[in-house]
């Protein structure tokens, strides 16, 4: 007994009773190879638990959607790149006039997936409706997408997104989110200029798009986070865009935004 309750003491019940310590994954995170700057927002947006919470194992094949900058590519391609495969669905430039940022981003983002040690990421344009495949039908394990949804309700793309990925996923696939959470009792703005949604709108359009929500965590909730700044979400770390007149240690003390974290499930054919 003694030694139960030591081992729930140093990694939780619900790891000695449940899924086992994920070595690989602690040890891609805590490597010294991801930036510094990087490795700063993990106490604010807990890769770890969020990954684990997600279900995440080397040797899926797992689809990012939006990557940006490739925050989350930064784990997910060294830990797969052995065993599983990562895709990363990122802008679009073959099109009329793309944003001259996407350019920028999508090129920045290749060069550092170029790296040795993230192995052979695929990178495809996703740029729904028009272009909305995220791979073959059945072919991916796991999709993930973080702070995003809010930028696909606003282009009224956002049923196009989760069907793509509801499509791209095996049947008991994990499609994984986290979004800026507007409180329940507030009116969500249809644009969602403030970064902000409701997290029961994004269970209702993953409902609607045939998956099944599986568990809620509270793992990057922040309970300081008002949801309501000058600037919307990217008054807090790490964008900073305060007013003149502000008090930025204001901001810096709150922290990143409250967030959800939701797990779907793409139910198993009968």
């Amino acid at each position: 007994m003694r030694i139960l309750v030591m081992l729930c003491l140093m990694f939780g019940a619900g790891q000695v009773f449940g899924d086992s310590p994920d070595v690989k994954l602690q040890g891609v995170i805590d490597d010294e190879a991801r930036p510094a700057e990087e490795r700063e927002r993990d106490r604010f947006r807990n890769p770890y638990e969020t990954l684990m919470f997600f279900g995440i194992r080397p040797d899926m094949t797992v689809v990012e959607i939006s990557p940006g900058g490739g925050w989350y590519s930064e784990i997910l391609g060294p830990y797969l790149a052995e065993e599983g495969k990562l895709v990363a669905a990122h802008f679009n430039l073959d099109q009329d006039d793309p944003p001259s940022y996407f350019a920028t981003a999508r090129e920045s983002y290749e060069e550092r997936i170029a790296q040795d040690r993230f192995g052979q990421v695929e990178v495809l344009s996703f740029d729904p409706p028009e272009l909305s495949s995220l791979g073959d039908p059945e072919s991916a394990d796991m999709v993930v997408t973080f702070r995003n949804v809010h930028g696909y309700f606003r282009r009224g793309t956002l049923d196009d997104v989760f069907a793509a990925a509801h499509e791209v996923l095996k049947p008991g696939g994990t499609f994984g989110v986290v979004g800026h959470r507007l409180p329940e009792d507030r009116d969500q703005d249809p644009e969602a200029r403030s970064g902000y949604m409701k997290e029961s709108v994004i269970i209702e359009h993953a409902e609607k798009a045939g998956f099944s929500l599986e568990e809620r965590s509270d793992i990057n909730d922040n309970p300081e986070d008002t949801a309501d700044h000058p600037n919307g979400v990217w008054t807090l770390p790490p964008s900073l865009r305060v007013p003149d007149d502000a008090d930025e240690d204001k901001y810096r003390a709150i922290g990143e935004s409250d967030r959800f974290t939701l797990r779907f499930e793409k139910p198993a054919a009968n």
